[in-house]
């Protein structure tokens, strides 16, 4: 009985929400024919890499997002994770003086943690995603800032630290392509996420709970356990965004990151995951978040003031939640 759900709901999920991934796709083409047309600074090879790498956090965030969003959970909290996951690094590197590896794998840990203690309370607690996210979300907030002092933290004495980000591993191999680090690392983060979602069994009750979690339940998972493993994993990518934040800034910023979890939502949300969970894609989020970023730039660069830029944003957002609502209801 839990094999066939488990099979059904995969062939529904995969099969769902093509429609919606044809749509944000040819809506990214369509913004990129705009302000290609608009400004001719838009192609610029400088200004399409930095579409890129404005791109690469908030769609690991989102990445992270997106299998919470599946199961009918919410993660407010996945952008102050980040930040207290950079403030660990930074502690661990620059004040504990642990090797940079031992400090980049205890900044992701540090990220698994806040999601793992986040999937416990909405699993084994009871309390609402929203209120447990939003409780961890102030808390992370709180301990960046007690931790560092309120000061930025910074890597002056690991040089090879802002190499994780801004390095280019691609240009030692073909000279004059400077591709970042941090968009092959999203771009990896995103093929890890889209096989772990599609080919696992993670990703088969990631769906399984969206869709129906009792009859999930009834049909013999755990869906406890399994709500906490998620909830976790969204902690992981987290915390590899808080690595690539810090590493491109090259200083841990304890002020940073409230704000960043409704950008990954957006780009969640506009890439045709259900806010009611059972459907979603990573490639569909994937183009949510580089739609996120063409727009961003491409307003930036027809001079649009940051207030109009907020509203066109937000009617983006409230545009792809109508148009979630009315496929749901179909």
């Amino acid at each position: 009985m839990e094999s066939s759900l488990l099979t059904k709901t995969k062939r529904l999920q995969v099969q769902g929400g093509a429609a919606q991934k044809v749509l944000a796709f040819a809506s990214l083409i369509i913004l990129i024919l705009i302000f290609s047309l608009s400004s001719s600074n838009f192609f610029q090879f400088d200004n399409v890499i930095g579409i890129l790498l404005s791109t690469a956090v908030i769609g690991i965030l989102a990445l992270g997002s997106t299998f919470v969003i599946i199961t009918g959970g919410i993660d407010l909290a996945v952008g102050t994770v980040m930040t207290f996951a950079s403030v660990m690094t930074g502690v661990m590197i620059t004040i504990w003086h642990l090797p940079m590896p031992f400090g980049i794998i205890g900044g992701i840990a540090v990220g698994g943690l806040c999601g793992l203690i986040s999937g416990l309370a909405v699993a084994k607690m009871k309390i609402p995603p929203f209120i447990a996210t939003l409780a961890m979300m102030l808390i992370t907030k709180g301990l960046s800032l007690v931790i560092s002092g309120t000061k930025p933290i910074y890597f002056n004495d690991t040089p090879e630290f802002t190499k994780i980000s801004m390095g280019s591993a691609i240009e030692s191999l073909i000279p004059g392509l400077a591709i970042p680090n941090a968009v092959l690392i999203f771009f990896g983060a995103a093929i890890i996420a889209s096989i772990i979602l599609a080919k696992t069994i993670i990703g088969r009750y990631n769906f399984a709970l969206g869709s129906n979690e009792e009859a999930t339940r009834l049909s013999g998972v755990n869906v406890d356990k399994w709500k906490v493993i998620i909830y976790t994993l969204t902690g992981v990518f987290s915390g590899i965004a808080g690595i690539l934040m810090a590493s491109r800034l090259n200083s841990a910023q304890p002020a940073l990151g409230q704000g960043y979890e409704l950008e990954a939502i957006a780009a969640v949300v506009i890439g045709g995951t259900s806010l009611s969970g059972g459907a979603g894609s990573i490639l569909g989020t994937v183009i949510g978040a580089l739609i996120m970023s063409v727009l961003t730039n491409g307003l930036r660069i027809l001079s649009v003031p940051q207030e109009w830029q907020l509203v066109i944003v937000g009617i983006v957002i409230l545009g792809a939640v109508y148009a979630d609502i009315l496929r749901h209801r179909k």
